[in-house]
């Protein structure tokens, strides 16, 4: 049977009046399926039983569930979910004092093949569904209602996959969080993360979400980036720059940019030059990120010096930049290591 949260608002009015009832029931519909979140079509209560019943026959809702709940040292939750076919991905919700942040995944592995990140040695199963993505959110806010009595304040699309490359179902997902008759989240505290798709980011701002971008950078330099990620050969660091700065133009929104120094790699001073004349091209921030080990020894993390080098000459240099610990490391919830273990 169909899943009742692939219909529309206007396919629902249109469902309930070929069966001769009142188009509002849509709108009652919707509003349990989207804005509670509820699971189960015979608890919405506002509908008669026989109508409960005929939807029983015609549709199913098919919500995720955890399968394995961790919780690190440091208070981060990961969260292992079952989606109904039986395929899993993770999402992570990260307090701190003043703030909870859910990282949601947009595929069951992933699209690309960057090879610093665990996720990416997993095979690209499927994009995730719309009610998928929404119920990650969903679940994590009630995760942070419970455990640290606050409602969730941010979100991050900086889980499993890559975005842009599910861009259909993200931008509706985000739609169906926002809005009033949705989960009601604020836009603005929405960050889509993405290794760089032009094209694509260019299509983001055309939608007008208000949402923040953040870009997977890790180097300016052209030769190292198609190194350390491959899939990046498709798309130059220049072609990348000219969305970047169309992204600005349409929505006014500074970009950040996420960056691991790793020893040996781009610790250098022609990659902190580089990285500085890359940000001079578009209002942009840094966020240093601290580098989670996945088994490959390759990347060294990088050294304290290189960390206080690169943060000394962006700070020289007028560009804003954070240096980001990692939550959860202890339960491979950190940015990076998000994989299944023990699922494959």
């Amino acid at each position: 049977m169909k899943d009742i949260r692939t219909l529309s608002l206007q396919e629902l009015t249109d469902y309930f009046v070929q069966i001769g009832e009142k188009p509002f029931r849509a709108k009652q519909v919707y509003d349990w399926i989207w804005s509670k979140n509820l699971h189960s079509i015979e608890e919405m209560t506002n509908l008669s039983k026989p109508l409960r019943e005929k939807l029983s026959e015609t549709f199913v809702i098919n919500p995720v569930s955890v399968d394995l709940l961790q919780k690190s040292k440091d208070g981060t939750i990961k969260n292992g979910v079952k989606l109904h076919d039986g395929l899993m991905v993770e999402s992570v919700l990260i307090p701190t004092e003043t703030r909870t942040t859910a990282c949601v995944s947009s595929q069951v592995g992933c699209s690309l093949n960057c090879e610093f990140c665990a996720t990416a040695r997993l095979k690209r199963m499927r994009n995730l569904e719309v009610a998928e993505i929404v119920d990650q959110v969903a679940l994590i806010d009630r995760q942070s209602r419970l455990y640290f009595d606050r409602p969730l304040s941010n979100i991050v699309f900086m889980g499993m996959g890559e975005p842009m490359m599910n861009y259909n179902n993200v931008v509706d997902a985000i739609r169906k969080i926002t809005q009033p008759e949705g989960l009601g989240m604020s836009a603005r505290r929405i960050t889509v993360s993405t290794s760089g798709i032009p094209k694509m980011i260019k299509r983001l701002a055309d939608e007008d979400l208000k949402v923040k971008l953040a870009l997977s950078l890790h180097s300016a330099v052209e030769q190292t980036r198609n190194e350390i990620m491959p899939f990046s050969t498709k798309f130059p660091l220049t072609e990348i720059m000219e969305a970047l700065q169309y992204w600005y133009e349409k929505t006014g929104s500074a970009i950040t940019f996420e960056y691991c120094v790793w020893k040996g790699i781009n610790d250098d001073e022609r990659h902190i030059k580089a990285l500085i004349n890359y940000c001079r091209k578009v209002p942009s921030k840094v966020n240093l990120i601290q580098y989670n080990p996945i088994g490959e020894g390759k990347f060294d993390h990088r050294s304290v010096a290189a960390e206080e080098h690169y943060v000394r000459e962006l700070t020289k240099a007028g560009i804003t930049v954070m240096v980001r610990r990692s939550r959860g490391g202890d339960i491979d919830a950190a940015c990076g290591q998000l994989a299944n273990k023990g699922t494959e």
